[in-house]
């Protein structure tokens, strides 16, 4: 009887179930969205129930569209949004508030108070971030000084703390764990030591009693209970999706670089066994723990890529879907003047800056709607763009191709700007969804699905490589006009 993987992998706006088999393809897969909250101006939430409740809705899913058994199932794999929070009752498993996403920006403030009180480098040194919104544990603070009653519960061992990995396999198991990439997110962690921190803790005023086991990213991490899919399987992989993608590409060796378009965007190079801490305004991440200690990368975060793509569909009406964006960027010679910057919840890396709003410059009564999405698309390459610098200043050496993945890494329009901008190949492989089959490697590894990370490389194959078309003059024309963009964009204020 032939074998499977099955991934899970629950992003910002949808929750996936798919299946793979030993040459890294997909059988089948299931997709289903869920609502989004923006309860004040920069705030956003999800209902930590419907994550749960589209989850098992795919995965069990996945199996009637496929035809494959459960029993044929080696093990699954899990990856997720990372940052994300949701607390929990410990003895009913309901949450106790909506979870607060990673683009959520209603704890800046705290943030900048914080960072008032001098522990900006404490902070730096121990956990490889900076003191920034994104991150959970300002999130966690702010639910237990905001909900009635509920530090008070937290202290006396009555609530869980967890990112989404942790929350669905509460949910599948019953069991209160996370791993080291999750983990790294939270400003709670010490990269250093692997384990969570004392005085991080006592910072951020969260008491241990909610935070969840660590163990390593490829483990066994339990089995789903009988109820959910019919058997029980083994978790025995789980990571952040941007370490998931890491992973799922291949780059196990120091150097390999890759930048995932999905609802935000994230460029990662592994460092290798040793942290490296960036200059450049970039956060120091771990990429893995395969039960051989850790190993480390360093990121670069946009947090808004393929979400300006869904904004543009859904709150200002100019397409359908992001299938037309490609055609309509095609459309016209160029963006006429016009750019974007879309800062809808601030910027990230390298900019760091949460106060900063969303702006379209170079309008004139010639702009059309393709010119407007044209430059929404040029802003996700101009963005990934600052990012790929950053990276190269900070590792000293130049980045010869550039990896790429996500859903929008199929838009042909969007990866051929990239490469113009960038000056060098990007190499889109046969698969670009590789969060989900990061997450599929990590837990078939340990469960013997495959044998070693050298299966995983043969199975890596391109598809496309768009070589740089664009010369060099214009090429830096429009990245100073991008520049000039950005610098209007931070001045701006209300």
């Amino acid at each position: 009887m032939d074998k499977y993987i099955l991934s899970l992998d629950q992003g910002t706006t949808s929750s996936r179930a798919i299946i793979f088999n030993h040459a890294g393809q997909i059988i089948a897969e299931e997709q289903k969205e869920f609502k989004q909250y923006f309860p004040k101006p920069g705030w956003v939430e999800h209902d930590a129930n419907e994550i749960w409740e589209t989850q098992l809705f795919v995965a069990r899913n996945v199996f009637k569209k496929s035809g494959i058994s459960i029993n044929q199932i080696a093990s699954i794999g899990i990856t997720n949004q990372r940052e994300t929070v949701v607390l929990w009752d410990r003895k009913t498993g309901e949450p106790i508030y909506r979870a607060i996403v990673w683009q959520c920006r209603r704890t800046s403030e705290m943030c900048k108070v914080i960072e008032e009180t001098g522990i900006k480098n404490i902070i730096r040194s121990k956990t490889g971030l900076i003191l920034d919104a994104y991150f959970s544990g300002t999130k966690i603070k702010w639910l237990l000084d905001n909900v009635s009653g509920l530090r008070e519960r937290a202290l006396n061992g009555e609530i869980c703390f967890g990112t989404i990995d942790s929350w669905l396999l509460y949910k599948f198991t019953g069991n209160h764990c996370t791993e080291p990439t999750n983990a790294s997110r939270t400003l709670l962690f010490n990269i250093n030591t692997g384990k969570w921190d004392d005085e991080l803790l006592d910072i951020f005023e969260i008491p241990k009693e909610i935070l969840p086991k660590i163990q390593p990213t490829s483990s066994y991490f339990g089995k789903t209970e009988k109820k959910y899919l019919g058997a029980e399987i083994t978790i025995s992989g789980m990571a952040g999706d941007q370490q998931a993608a890491l992973f799922g590409q291949a780059c196990f060796d120091v150097g390999d670089c890759k930048n995932t378009y999905g609802t935000g965007c994230f460029a990662l190079i592994n460092t290798g066994k040793k942290p490296a801490f960036s200059e450049n305004k970039l956060l120091t991440t771990i990429a893995w723990d395969l039960g051989e200690g850790l190993e480390y990368a360093l990121e670069g975060s946009v947090f808004i890529g393929g979400a300006v793509i869904q904004w543009l569909r859904d709150k200002l009406g100019l397409i359908q879907n992001a299938y037309e964006t490609e055609a309509l960027a095609h459309s016209v010679e160029d963006t006429a003047g016009v750019y974007m910057v879309p800062a809808f919840v601030g910027l990230g890396a390298p900019y760091w800056n949460s106060d900063a709003r969303g702006t379209i410059l170079g309008l004139t009564r010639g702009t059309t709607k393709a010119h407007i999405v044209r430059a929404a698309l040029e802003s996700i390459a101009f963005l990934s763009r600052d990012l790929i610098e950053a990276l190269q200043k900070d590792c000293g050496t130049r980045i010869s191709t550039l990896k790429v993945d996500g859903g929008a890494s199929a838009n042909k329009f969007l990866m051929q700007f990239q490469a113009d901008i960038l000056g060098i190949p990007v190499i889109q492989p046969a698969f670009t969804e590789t969060t989900a089959l990061g997450a599929a490697y990590l837990a078939g590894l340990y469960s013997g699905y495959w044998d070693n990370k050298d299966i995983i490389r043969e199975n890596w194959h391109i598809k496309n490589t768009f070589k740089p078309k664009l010369d060099l003059y214009k090429r830096r024309r429009i990245i100073r006009n991008w520049d000039k963009a950005v610098k209007s964009t931070l001045e701006f204020k209300l």
